[in-house]
């Protein structure tokens, strides 16, 4: 039997779904095993209250995993999505895969247990791995010294003026875990040192992207691999948290967080339109991210790939089929 090529992703939020469901469709099942590592640290809204009342780790993203890896995904995407509108608060606010998840939790006891137990009632083939096991919150330090804690505290809005406590015209300069051990899960260790291929999906680079990066023995086995790591890098800069970067400070501070390991990176050289990028200018002091000055990087181990990643509608953002076409071009030796 041909040995099947093994694909790693790092990363969570929105990408938990799109990439890894993509990367599903891309490659075909007789030439890749997937497997995805999931940041602990979510705290936003429904999952800080499942977080605080039920003392699970955050379902929200494993939710996501299981939907895009279930062999029926158009199903139980539908019902892990769906919400009750008439029950008590804290069912009204949560969709029914949360309370599923909470429920395995409050069952067994066991997060391992409950995330095995649910990838088979929702036959799940490949491996979907929490970064960690330990309880864990972000930290992250601004420029000003000010340190904030839990990602909802983070992450805010200017709509949500009242409940900001930073000044968000500024970028983080730090990040960290608080509480508890935050140790690699050894399953993830695992998973890396057993990959051909590691990806490093893009988001929020400190609420999203980083957390993957901070926990205990992380760097050691990203070090240890013989995995070829891709690092995409985001189209868009984010206020208040790398309002002001360029290509190369996404990079250096990926290489911060998990030392010099990137082979290769990503990058979109595809058109924003004028509209659109004078729109998040001015509404969200974002801005494109591009290769500007190709001398910066002279010398450098990673290779960096310029490619159309864009999906342009109301919003900016990466399209999930060209990084996975991109991805395979990679493996079949497209790209070198």
């Amino acid at each position: 039997m041909t040995k099947k090529i093994n694909i790693t992703t790092i990363g969570w939020w929105s990408w938990t779904f799109n990439v890894i469901y993509w990367l599903k469709k891309v490659f075909d099942e007789e030439t890749r095993n997937l497997s995805t590592i999931i940041a602990m640290t979510d705290s936003w809204w429904t999952t800080w209250e499942i977080r605080d009342k039920y003392w699970v780790l955050p379902p929200w993203d494993i939710r996501r995993a299981i939907c895009a890896l279930a062999s029926n995904t158009w199903m139980v995407r539908k019902l892990f999505e769906y919400k009750f509108k008439d029950e008590t608060w804290v069912i009204w606010w949560n969709k029914v895969g949360n309370i599923i998840l909470a429920a395995l939790w409050d069952i067994t006891w066991s997060f391992e247990k409950w995330l095995d137990e649910a990838c088979k009632f929702f036959d799940v083939e490949w491996k979907i791995i929490p970064v960690t096991l330990d309880d864990v919150h972000l930290w992250v330090e601004f420029e000003d010294g000010t340190k904030i804690i839990w990602e909802k505290n983070i992450d805010i809005s200017d709509k949500n003026d009242f409940e900001r406590s930073h000044n968000i015209n500024q970028n983080v300069i730090d990040a960290f875990l608080v509480w508890w051990d935050w140790i690699l899960n050894p399953k993830a260790r695992e998973v890396i040192l057993n990959s051909d291929y590691i990806i490093l999906w893009p988001w929020d680079f400190y609420t999203s992207i980083v957390p993957n990066l901070l926990s205990k023995w992380m760097k050691e086995a990203l070090k240890e691999t013989n995995a070829k790591i891709i690092y995409v890098c985001n189209i868009m800069t984010k206020k208040w948290e790398t309002t002001t970067y360029e290509l190369k400070d996404f990079i250096d501070n990926i290489e911060k967080y998990a030392w010099e390991v990137i082979d290769y990176v990503f990058v979109n050289n595809w058109h924003i339109s004028e509209e659109l990028a004078l729109k998040y200018k001015i509404e969200e002091w974002k801005k494109p991210v591009k290769l500007k000055d190709y001398s910066l990087f002279e010398g450098k181990k990673y290779k960096i790939i310029e490619r159309d990643f864009v999906d342009e509608w109301d919003v900016v953002r990466h399209h999930p089929l060209k990084l996975a076409k991109t991805m395979k071009d990679l493996v079949s030796w497209w790209i070198k």
